[in-house]
């Protein structure tokens, strides 16, 4: 988080922009105002305030629809005169009832990785009953390791008989069962995000 002292609300006239993403899809949801009093509401609180223009007052985000947005983090840019806030939402941000103020769809990029394998992540700690990904951590290591070779061999089979319906079916599951790999041996599907980066470069 940041301290509120350091923002410069001098140069708009006591207001700072301020640009909301969704912290598990990293898009970009809506862009607001606040003041000092907004800011400071924002922190106190975690959930998105702003200083609404129209109404001159402050503004909590979902206060009449319920769609908040719960604050997950504040950044300040080099400026110190706009604000990046990541927020998870409660339900459509727009008035319009959409996603997103600019008409962004949810999951229009490959953000939805990151969310899944998050929600497996937290699944490995919960375990709720009657979830599948439950089943495969509280049935240990080497059942979640064949079950990364049995879809394996199926995305295999899958692409051999050039069934395109199946090589999705089966590079779907290929990926959610990864995914319950690296959880369970406690690597972040960002590692591998870095090194297929570094060996990129």
């Amino acid at each position: 988080m940041i301290d509120v002292k350091v923002i410069d609300f001098e140069k708009q006239d006591g207001l700072v922009p301020a640009i909301i993403i969704d912290n598990s899809t990293n898009q970009v949801l809506m862009l607001g105002y606040m003041n000092e009093e907004a800011v400071k509401k924002t922190l106190d609180e975690k959930r998105v305030t702003f200083f609404s223009r129209t109404k001159n007052r402050l503004w909590t985000k979902g206060e009449t629809s319920g769609n908040f947005l719960n604050v997950v983090d504040v950044k300040i840019d080099c400026d110190n005169d706009t604000l990046l806030i990541n927020a998870n939402p409660v339900g459509d941000t727009c008035h319009l009832d959409r996603y997103s103020c600019f008409g962004i769809d949810k999951y229009s990029d490959l953000s939805f990785l990151n969310k899944l394998f998050n929600l497996i992540k937290e699944r490995k700690i919960s375990l709720p009953e009657n979830s599948y990904t439950t089943s495969l951590f509280k049935r240990g290591e080497n059942r979640i390791i064949q079950k990364v070779g049995e879809e394996a061999v199926e995305t295999v089979i899958a692409a051999k008989n050039n069934d395109r319906e199946e090589i999705i079916n089966e590079t779907s599951d290929l990926i959610f069962h990864l995914f319950v790999l690296l959880a369970e041996k406690e690597i972040d599907f960002s590692e591998i995000v870095k090194n297929l980066s570094e060996r990129h470069k």
